[in-house]
């Protein structure tokens, strides 16, 4: 029989093995960085001056918005040009006006042939001024067509003298002033803050306890601020050997654009499967002893046979 003694020792054994066993395994938080979605620099598709600038840096833009405009006088006049081209249209309509005669009187000329009031020649002529007729309204027609495709082309380079926000975000820098020359350099620096990107690196011991579209727990380190819950987007496949880390990504929606970017993070992943919390630890002192644990019983005593009496361990010999 033990000694009911023994079971501290034994209890003990058992408190310092799970405790290790929670701390060692538990999910720690992590340190993580908010970026923007996407950055885009936004330069001109061509050479100008700087005519007006329409946002500062920090302003909320959306995509399509005219951001700045270049000088554009020689632009705006070709417009105007090819646009009194392509709402010309009498030639159109004499050309329509002169068919139409020319099918009356080769209508005419074939009833008078037929009555042989005229000579077939004659007849001959009507249809073949009908046929010219018939080939410059088509001509005037095409001619409308290539005025109105010039009024195209002018709105079109009008419209490389508005520079416009490619998506919608902040102005998170802004590179020039009115009457500055362009030709290469960007003008500004457009960052989508709607979603947030979560950047993590990890280390590879961790690797295939995260997975696409998974859920974790970011808290920025800024005042007051409380737990955000991110969608897993990208597990990187590879393994940087010099650090031994591999890459994950994910997202936090920011639909009211309140949460800056650039801040530092903490990411809290969830627990591996299989490990227990310290914090969870089961408590050996408990009683009754939790399921699996080991729990020692004194033996019972021996019965008399002859007189049916129990005897205490001090009387047996």
């Amino acid at each position: 029989m033990r000694s009911p003694k023994l079971l501290f020792p034994l209890r003990l054994v058992l408190l310092s093995g799970l405790l290790v066993h929670g701390v060692t395994n538990a999910a720690q938080p992590l340190g993580c960085l908010l970026e923007p979605d996407r950055i885009a620099e936004v330069g001109s598709p061509v050479v100008g001056i700087v005519g007006a600038v329409n946002v500062e840096r920090g302003a909320t833009v959306r995509k399509g918005q005219v951001l700045a405009t270049l000088r554009s006088d020689v632009e705006r006049a070709s417009v105007d040009i090819a646009k009194t081209r392509a709402q010309a249209e009498a030639d159109v309509r004499t050309a329509e006006a002169n068919l139409k005669l020319a099918r009356v009187t080769q209508q005419r000329g074939e009833e008078l042939v037929g009555k042989k009031f005229i000579s077939q020649q004659a007849l001959d002529k009507s249809i073949a001024e009908a046929a010219i007729a018939e080939q410059k309204l088509k001509l005037a027609r095409e001619q409308l067509d290539v005025w109105n495709s010039e009024l195209g082309l002018a709105r079109a380079q009008l419209g490389q003298r508005s520079i416009r926000s490619p998506i919608d975000g902040i102005i998170a820098e802004r590179y020039v002033w009115p009457g500055e020359r362009v030709e290469e350099k960007a003008l500004f620096k457009v960052a989508k803050i709607n979603p947030l990107r979560v950047e993590m690196v990890l280390p590879a011991t961790l690797y295939g306890t995260l997975s696409k579209d998974m859920l974790i727990n970011v808290t920025p380190e800024l005042p007051g601020s409380e737990a955000l819950e991110a969608k897993v987007i990208l597990v990187d496949k590879l393994i940087d050997g010099a650090s031994n880390t591999f890459r994950v990504r994910a997202e936090i929606p920011n639909e009211d654009m309140l949460l800056p970017a650039g801040v530092r993070c903490k990411a809290e992943l969830p627990d591996p499967p299989g490990t227990i919390a310290a914090d969870k630890a089961p408590d050996p002192f408990s009683e009754p002893p939790p399921s699996g644990t080991l729990k020692l019983t004194p033996k019972a005593a021996p019965v008399s046979t002859a007189t049916g009496t129990k005897r205490t361990p001090s009387s047996t010999k």
